[in-house]
């Protein structure tokens, strides 16, 4: 007697076992993914590790060295060690507002690959290894928030910027105004408050001119720290070149031997001779040969000679004032200067050339993308300048990439940078949107090894409270 089969001939042995493996494949199709393909997670793995592993080879004999030729004509001083703290527990209660500085919001976009330093972050919940840098400057209080990612670049995951005008009325009276200190405290709770919500593997938050200049420019640090946990150091304008210089290494190209960048302010001015050998070094501030610093920015040169109704004559004597003071700049002439040569040109950073790119460009709006980094030859600049120059304070404040707040220091910012231009003569300036943040923010990275040992970078780091690590 044959055994009993199904309709496709089976016996009814097979017939089960066929059941029963069916019911496996689905009780299999119901598990997680990982549990379905143990191999794939096998896969991604070993790709980590192998990644991670060459990361570390590629970092491994990266020269180190500094230069020691001297800045106006004396020794670069090292410089000095920074101290980094974390908000104090009176940040709890610090809100911020709905909304930033205008050219601070257009910064917040996601930036194309290859253009620039650093680019934004997406919304991740992994944890970060994560570096602030704050710059409360003249005219702007700043805050930059990154992760480091590949050799040299990171990634901002929070930014601020507002216009505080810290230095409003200093070079008539030598103090900080009472409504200037509170316009600045006020962002700098708004910076405090996003510094608490995050881990913070290294800080420095740093003060410039204005802090430096002012009879009360401590005791305001000091209430700072009382009313927003924050403690400001006062940097010396030979460590504010540097970081100007740090913050924009990227645009310097490899064809570049002379560079000459400045970093208008808003109470002075920074200006960094640079040249370039056959060894570059990893951080372009070792090529400083010469640098000096102009105690004179858009906002005190704007109040010593009016900055909203700016006549071409008007315009001619602040060029002349800030061409004096350049006399007294001992440096001998750039190699490549005053003469059609890739081997020179001008970097720009601060709100006059970003302006100045802004306008050339005829952006509806300002943005960031595509301004850092961009080249303006020597008759873009003089035919923006002109252009500003014929324009009547309500034309500029109606300018998208200037605004209000502005359009009483563009020009003076402009005199200033026709006094560098008539100094070092170049055929093309290229423009950064970036400079002492991202220059902290390049030091600190670099001296944590953290391109350098091509280590893993998602990993949990706690709060540093107690200074740098040496």
């Amino acid at each position: 007697m044959r055994p009993v089969e199904d309709e496709a001939g089976s016996p009814a042995k097979k017939r089960k076992r066929r059941r029963r493996a069916r019911g496996g494949a689905q009780g299999d199709a119901q598990s997680s993914p990982q549990t379905q393909h143990p191999s794939s997670t096998a896969e991604h793995r070993a790709a980590a590790d192998h990644g991670h592993r060459s990361s570390h080879k590629s970092g491994k004999n990266r020269r180190k060295h500094r230069s020691k030729r001297g800045l106006q004509g004396r020794p670069l001083a090292h410089e000095k060690t920074a101290q980094f703290v974390a908000p104090t527990s009176t940040l709890a209660n610090a809100q911020a507002p709905a909304h930033d500085d205008h050219r601070q919001v257009r910064q917040s976009q996601p930036r194309r690959e290859g253009q620039g330093q650093h680019h934004y972050a997406e919304a991740d919940s992994r944890p970060l290894d994560l570096y602030a840098a704050l710059d409360l400057g003249t005219n702007n209080c700043r805050l930059l928030i990154a992760q480091p990612t590949r050799p040299g670049q990171f990634r901002v995951v929070d930014a601020f910027s507002r216009i505080v005008r810290l230095g409003e009325g200093l070079g008539a009276s030598g103090r900080l105004s009472g409504d200037a200190m509170d316009r600045a405290v006020e962002a700098l709770r708004i910076c405090a408050a996003k510094l608490k919500t995050r881990e913070i593997r290294r800080m420095r938050l740093i003060a410039t001119e204005a802090c430096r200049a002012a009879d009360n420019g401590e005791a305001f640090l000091e209430r700072v720290t009382a009313e927003t946990g924050l403690q400001l150091e006062i940097i010396d304008r030979e460590t504010e070149a540097r970081l100007a210089v740090s913050g924009c290494s990227s645009l310097v190209g490899p064809e570049a031997r002379s560079v000459v960048l400045f970093d208008i302010g808003g109470g002075s001015s920074e200006i960094a001779v640079i040249r370039i050998g056959e060894n570059r070094s990893s951080r372009l501030a070792n090529h400083i040969t010469h640098w000096t610093s102009l105690p004179v920015g858009v906002v005190t040169l704007s109040e010593r000679h009016g900055g909203r109704d700016v006549t071409p004559e008007l315009f001619e004597t602040m060029v002349c004032e800030v061409q004096r003071m350049l006399e007294r700049f001992d440096c001998p002439p750039v190699q490549g200067a005053a003469r059609d040569s890739a081997d020179f040109h001008l970097i720009g950073t601060s709100g006059t050339v970003t302006t100045l790119a802004g306008v050339h460009l005829d952006l509806p709006r300002y943005d960031r993308r595509r301004v850092d980094g961009v080249w303006l030859s020597d008759d873009e600049v003089s035919a923006m300048q002109a252009k500003l120059l014929s324009w009547d304070f309500a034309g500029r404040a109606a300018n998208p990439c200037i605004g209000p707040d502005r359009a009483d220091l563009v020009l003076a910012g402009c005199a200033i940078l026709e006094a560098i231009r008539r100094r070092w003569p170049s055929p093309r300036m290229r423009v950064a949107d970036r400079g002492l943040r991202e220059g902290l923010l390049t030091d600190m990275m670099a001296d944590d090894g953290v391109w350098r040992r091509g280590r893993s970078r998602r990993g949990h780091r706690p709060r540093d409270t107690k200074g740098p690590q040496t």
